[in-house]
């Protein structure tokens, strides 16, 4: 089996944001989706490792941000990369503000705000599904929604790949990799000297 053929599922991503105890705690989730129409229900799943996730079994009710392709990948460090119960994710972030729930959401960023009552879970292992009902929901904006394979292409930054410096025989092709080529160098394919090198 390749896990990667689910890399082709199309995902939107967004900030679940929850409320407990007086503390708000937020993280980046790739699993929403409208599950009925008629009464209107919405389904997410949580890693049970998530601060996010205790929280809302606590409170029963979630704010979902539907984040944006303009998202900077500083956003996705603050809600998605470090830990709730080590840090307090909306200290100094200046985005955020507080829906009739008492729930915060995005206001950038964020090109729609669905707000959620939990109606029944499901435990699915490393995951909680929460089933909800949704109290209400505004459009913020009529930017596209960031997907999953958005993020992985245009907002997650590449890995860095040292540039290394090549040295090619002019005679038979060769290439050496180094940042200097060796005085006494000799090919070993035609035997020629340094001096029929080139830097590359």
């Amino acid at each position: 089996m390749n896990p990667k053929a689910l890399y082709n599922i199309t995902y939107g991503l967004y900030m679940l944001s929850v409320r407990a105890d007086e503390q708000d705690n937020a993280c980046i989730i790739n699993t929403a989706v409208q599950v009925a129409s008629d009464p209107l229900r919405i389904s997410i799943s949580v890693n049970k490792g998530n601060h996010t996730h205790d929280m809302l079994m606590q409170s029963g009710r979630f704010n979902l941000s539907a984040l944006t392709t303009s998202t900077p990948f500083s956003l996705f460090q603050r809600f998605g990369m470090q830990s709730g119960r080590s840090v307090k994710k909306f200290d100094g972030f200046e985005d955020a503000v507080r829906a009739e729930n008492g729930i915060l959401y995005l206001s950038s960023h964020a090109n729609a705000l669905l707000c959620c009552k939990v109606e029944r879970t499901v435990d699915l292992g490393s995951h909680t599904m929460f089933i909800a009902e949704l109290e209400d929901a505004e459009v913020l904006s009529a930017e596209p929604s960031c997907t999953y394979g958005y993020y992985q292409s245009d907002i997650k930054p590449k890995p860095q790949t040292q540039k290394k410096t090549s040295w090619v025989c002019t005679v038979c092709g060769y290439v050496y990799e180094g940042e200097e080529l060796p005085d006494d160098f000799v090919c070993p394919l035609c035997k020629h000297g340094k001096e029929d090198f080139q830097k590359v």
